[in-house]
């Protein structure tokens, strides 16, 4: 076990939750969030996963770890658009009848990613033009993070079992996403879990990553408009 990559564990592990869900706290617990607050949140963010991914990108290459033991590779391209092209689909389906089932639950029972929703999510077009690179980066540096490095860790590490690094992966995965409450824990995980065992599947992070790109750009180009007109509606005199 190299002392370096146990430090990145630690930090995904530990680290990253803690900071994760106070600084979200923090957010939430705020009357309002500014366009300078949202803008903040976005370029700090790419900020931080990118640097965090060169890095690990430094360690794990000195180490011997290759691009393609990292996922970094299409080593079955007809598989992987297959898998991409399906899993785009299936994405975009779900996120567009789970927002439409989201407007219609009562907002004290809709959690708090829908508060998460109306305070961060981008509002004008700058920020959408921001939040557009913010989805990038997180698309690509979180699956290399988790799907590429801390999955090919896990199974190394347990002497080759493919099922230590998709449980591993996801685990980690989820608890980066604890912000999001324990419900938004569960579904993460069960994502975190699918997406690993894709990247098993096609030997690529390349359908994860157009996977993690669509969820997190329709979601965050959909969610705000709706869920404004859906507490209009049912709020009229709410401004």
């Amino acid at each position: 076990m190299h002392w370096d990559f146990a430090l990145i564990l630690f930090f995904l592990a530990v680290v990253v939750p803690i900071l994760g869900r106070r600084r979200i706290r923090q957010l939430l617990n705020a009357p309002k969030t500014s366009k300078m607050d949202r803008l903040s949140v976005y370029a700090s963010t790419i900020a931080f996963q990118w640097l965090a991914s060169v890095i690990i990108l430094w360690r794990a290459r000195s180490h011997g770890l290759s691009a393609a033991l990292l996922g970094v590779a299409v080593p079955k391209p007809a598989l992987s658009a297959t898998v991409s092209i399906v899993l785009a689909v299936l994405i975009s389906i779900n996120q567009f009848y789970s927002l439409r089932r989201l407007v219609t639950t009562p907002a004290e029972t809709q959690g708090v990613l829908t508060q998460l929703a109306l305070k961060l999510f981008p509002q004008d077009d700058v920020e959408r033009m921001i939040f557009f690179a913010l989805v990038m980066t997180v698309a690509v540096c979180e699956e290399f993070i988790y799907r590429g490095f801390v999955q090919r860790v896990f199974q190394d590490w347990s002497g080759g079992y493919v099922s230590a690094g998709v449980v591993g992966s996801a685990i980690l995965f989820a608890l980066a996403h604890l912000y999001q409450g324990w419900r938004g824990f569960i579904t993460t995980s069960v994502v975190g879990m699918a997406f690993s065992c894709l990247r098993v599947l096609t030997n690529s992070l390349f359908p994860t990553v157009l996977g993690h790109f669509i969820a997190d750009f329709s979601i965050g180009m959909w969610a705000p408009a709706k869920l404004r007109a859906a507490r209009t509606a049912a709020s009229p005199n709410v401004y």
